[in-house]
């Protein structure tokens, strides 16, 4: 069990920012990657539907023999960590939302206690991060960005277009006068430039990746399934519902050279 590999997944390519964490902390650790591109974007489906489509991806992951579950998508995690951790967790597979350790880092950094949130229309409908972020003295401001996860698969990180519409999701962020954006969706660190540009250089953006690869190491560690470095090098997987190519040069762009094969897989959703 502790040879297999660790199950990643998300809507799209934004994911990878949380593969690439994981891959930089966790060297020994293999990683199976599903990025549900024929359903992307999740953000603007209803939750029960969110739920059905990342329930359908686990079961494939979980199918293909991974040990543990992260969840890189933070609509999906709003809409179904809790119940994943209690499914899963019955067959002793671990699952990590991105989330919580997101919130955790911007309650850290924050200096005046005013923090901005942005993401897809719906995990900021889900309100998860108003509940992860619920601190006396903190101050919240969310903003949905649905065209950001758009531009990010499109490949698209600079441009007048784009700058135009980070100025008018961002606006009234900025008027809240927060320290801290907490970058809501796992596509957004793809978009850092723009978002930083237009919030100013006194605002810090805090992304989930980083903190993301340390609960999965902490969950690894605490349950002693970390994969021994007697197993010879890790395995880089990386499946997708949608078109394989399509994918694996978005994945490139993202990742890096670990995207060497792609297989396209029909989860049923």
């Amino acid at each position: 069990m502790n040879d297999a590999p660790i199950g990643i997944f998300d809507s799209g390519v934004g994911g990878l920012t949380v593969a690439r964490a994981v891959i930089n902390q966790l060297q020994n650790e293999s990683v199976t990657y599903f990025g549900d591109t024929k359903n992307c974007p999740y953000g603007p489906r209803p939750l029960p539907e969110v739920r059905e489509l990342a329930f359908d991806v686990m079961d494939n992951l979980v199918d293909q023999g991974v040990k543990m579950l992260v969840i890189a998508c933070n609509t999906a995690s709003a809409a179904v960590l809790e119940e994943a951790k209690e499914n899963y967790g019955k067959l002793g597979i671990p699952v990590v939302g991105v989330i919580d350790p997101a919130a955790r880092r911007a309650m850290r950094i924050s200096r005046s206690g005013k923090i901005g949130v942005i993401g897809t229309q719906a995990t900021i409908s889900s309100g998860s991060y108003d509940r992860a972020l619920d601190q006396p003295g903190l101050q919240i401001t969310s903003a949905a960005c649905p065209r950001f996860v758009e531009f990010a698969e499109a490949g698209i990180t600079t441009g007048s277009e784009l700058l135009e519409v980070a100025e008018e999701y961002l606006a009234p962020i900025k008027a809240a006068g927060v320290d801290t954006l907490v970058l809501g969706c796992t596509h957004y660190p793809l978009l850092h430039g723009v978002i930083s540009y237009v919030m100013g250089k006194d605002v810090t953006l805090v992304s989930s990746a980083a903190e993301t690869a340390q609960d999965v190491y902490h969950e690894l560690t605490t349950a002693q399934m970390l994969r021994s470095e007697k197993s010879g090098p890790p395995t880089y997987t990386f499946n997708t519902s949608g078109d394989a190519e399509d994918f694996r040069s978005h994945a490139r762009r993202f990742l890096g050279p670990e995207v060497k094969h792609v297989q396209e897989i029909n989860t049923g959703a």
